[in-house]
């Protein structure tokens, strides 16, 4: 009874996914595919931002560190909606209003050069492609803990899945399917918390407050000021206009709608934290101590939901992960296409559409593949954040704000921050705990420094070429 029962939910929402996926249309020009021809609104993008960062991370993620540190993590958590309110109000409108601007990448190649587009496209798919892979992990996980199916096996069957509607539709379908997800998993999780929060086992509220303060306290003795401090500035910058969240700023109707839909974002953000965490708390309640944070949420729903709303909410749960994930696909494929081919070879509409859609294969393939790698959710989407921050952020931000933003400073910002980010990460691999502080702060330093120097020997040598 069980098995039918599991295999109708799965059925029936496959059936409303691929409704969804032929009410938004198979995308037939490049610029639908890309950017849906700039013409979605703010429920829309608001609703597929929040259906992007939800995913495992601030999902699966969370509630294992909450489980484990209580609100320590909760500060990291805030660090991430500021970054999303501060994005709304001083990035998101400067990056829509761009004429004929598709990418992050089309915007620096604007404010600086074309040696700085391409650039920038080669690092984003990059980094693209390694958050796709931890996303791969993440989904290939509740696959194998719902289904029995091998952890390699899975993320092939959610990168197969993912890649399919979203090379075919392109940036509406994901948007779309996004909102979907997005709306039923957080419902389906918040009604979760309340459920395990007033349920008789465990004590109810009071073991929760008393879960809640132990392990913030345990959270506070086992992580050093230094390591809060890198956490902090990872999520703070980590994301903070990687490739989804910039092509969903240039997407919006207007500059207005860029700007109010990420600072609705990163308001529900917190409110999400919240919750995660105090998830992680109440599942203390019931699940094992020596229960891997990634597996702590899936253990909480199988110990205390019924067999159609544990189904249920599992499903909703890969359907998230895969928001994430068709995200980063058409992303990186847009990437691909507008950001290193176009701007070394002329490409026909027909022909960007199809390297698009060949693109979003590709990166389908390597998040499969790379699946396996990925450590722990957290951990993965930190190691891509260090690489992002430094090498993209400085250049984006001076280039978006300044008045005449010069070509070797931002060059030398994001060859100086990818050099140093990835060497350092590659020290800490080889010798875990090598390093006394996180990667991300002095790479972003350097990153830093460099674009300083950069954009100062460059105004100098201007000088010294308009000299009579």
């Amino acid at each position: 009874m069980d098995a039918i029962l599991s295999a109708v939910l799965v059925l029936g929402f496959l059936a409303v996914l691929l409704f969804v996926v032929l009410r938004a249309r198979v995308a037939r020009e490049y610029a639908e595919f890309s950017l849906a021809k700039r013409s979605l609104p703010l429920a829309l993008i608001f609703a597929s931002l929040c259906a992007t960062y939800i995913g495992p991370g601030f999902s699966m993620g969370f509630v294992g560190r909450g489980f484990q540190v209580g609100l320590v993590f909760l500060y990291v958590g805030l660090a991430y909606s500021v970054q999303n309110i501060l994005v709304g109000f001083f990035i998101a409108p400067r990056l829509r209003s761009l004429a004929d601007c598709h990418t992050l990448g089309d915007a620096l190649g604007q404010k600086y050069n074309r040696t700085c587009h391409v650039l920038t496209g080669v690092i984003s798919v990059g980094v693209c492609a390694g958050l796709a892979a931890v996303m791969a992990h993440a989904a290939g996980r509740v696959v194998e803990h719902v289904f029995d199916i091998p952890l390699g096996r899975a993320a092939v069957l959610v990168a197969a899945v993912a890649a399919v509607y979203t090379s075919l539709g392109g940036l509406k379908t994901s948007i779309m399917t996004d909102a979907l997800q997005f709306a039923v998993f957080s419902v389906l999780l918040s009604t979760l918390f309340l459920f395990a929060l007033v349920r008789d086992s465990g004590g109810g509220t009071a073991a929760f407050s008393r879960e809640l303060a132990t392990a913030t306290a345990a959270g506070f003795q086992s992580m050093p000021t230094v390591e809060i401090l890198g956490w902090i500035a990872g999520f703070l910058l980590g994301e903070t206009l990687i490739p989804p969240y910039a092509n969903r700023a240039l997407a919006t109707q207007s500059s207005q709608a860029s700007r109010n839909a990420f600072i609705l974002a990163g308001v529900f953000s917190f409110l999400w934290f919240t919750i995660m965490i105090s998830l992680g708390a109440v599942a203390r309640t019931v699940v094992p101590a020596a229960t891997p944070r990634d597996d702590v949420l899936l253990s909480f729903v199988q110990m205390t939901m019924p067999v159609g709303g544990r189904v249920l909410l599992l499903i909703a749960l890969i359907s998230v992960i895969m928001s994430s994930l068709d995200a980063l696909m058409n992303a990186g494929a847009v990437v691909f296409t507008q950001d290193v081919v176009k701007p070394l070879t002329r490409l026909s509409d027909r022909a960007s559409l199809t390297c698009g859609r060949g693109a979003t294969l590709g990166i389908a393939v390597v998040a499969a593949a790379g699946a396996a790698a990925v450590p722990e959710i957290i951990t993965g989407l930190l190691i891509c954040y260090t690489v992002w921050a430094p090498a993209i952020l400085p250049a984006a931000v001076f280039g978006l704000w300044l008045k005449k933003p010069r070509a070797p400073a931002g060059l030398a910002s994001m060859l100086v921050g990818t050099t140093v980010a990835v060497g350092l990460q590659i020290i800490e691999y080889k010798s875990p705990g090598a390093l006394t502080i996180p990667p991300i702060l002095p790479a972003l330093a350097a990153s830093l420094v460099a674009y300083a120097l950069g954009h100062v020997l460059a105004g100098s040598l201007e000088r010294r070429s308009w000299r009579p």
